[in-house]
């Protein structure tokens, strides 16, 4: 079962995810996070349509409960926190951490997948954790 509105009208997948992380941390983030599916500025405005309005907000919510109620284990809830919160680089939260750079990688890639699971009302399974996100080496 889908844990709220925006999950019911839009199912989340890794990118998007990895894309909302940083506002589980940082309010503020928000304020910069563009909406790829907005129209150029410079564009005509139409009339509004309310059934077609921005979840942005609704998809950050879900985001913060998430983190707050997902069992994540401490050991990928770290590597997050370093890669999305602080914006470290895989090699340096693991020397940062004490552990191998795929590691963290696998500690990320598994973390992400429980996010995603959690917000679409899944089961996390080894499928959320065949499709790996970027290298960032």
């Amino acid at each position: 079962m889908p844990c709220s509105l925006a999950a019911l009208m839009s199912s989340y997948d890794r990118p998007m995810v990895e894309h909302l992380l940083p506002t589980a941390w940082d309010s503020s983030f928000a304020f910069g996070l563009v909406n790829p599916t907005m129209p150029d500025p410079d564009m005509p405005k139409a009339k509004a349509n309310p059934k077609h309005g921005n979840t942005l907000y609704a998809h950050i919510a879900d985001i913060k409960s998430t983190w707050k109620r997902a069992y994540i284990p401490l050991e990928e809830r770290q590597a997050l926190v370093l890669r999305y919160g602080m914006g470290c680089l895989e090699r340096e939260i693991g020397v940062i951490l004490g552990v191998p750079r795929r590691t963290v990688s696998d500690r990320l890639v598994r973390g992400v997948g429980r996010i995603v699971a959690h917000l679409n009302g899944e089961e996390f399974t080894s499928e959320w954790v065949s499709v790996g996100s970027e290298e960032n080496q």
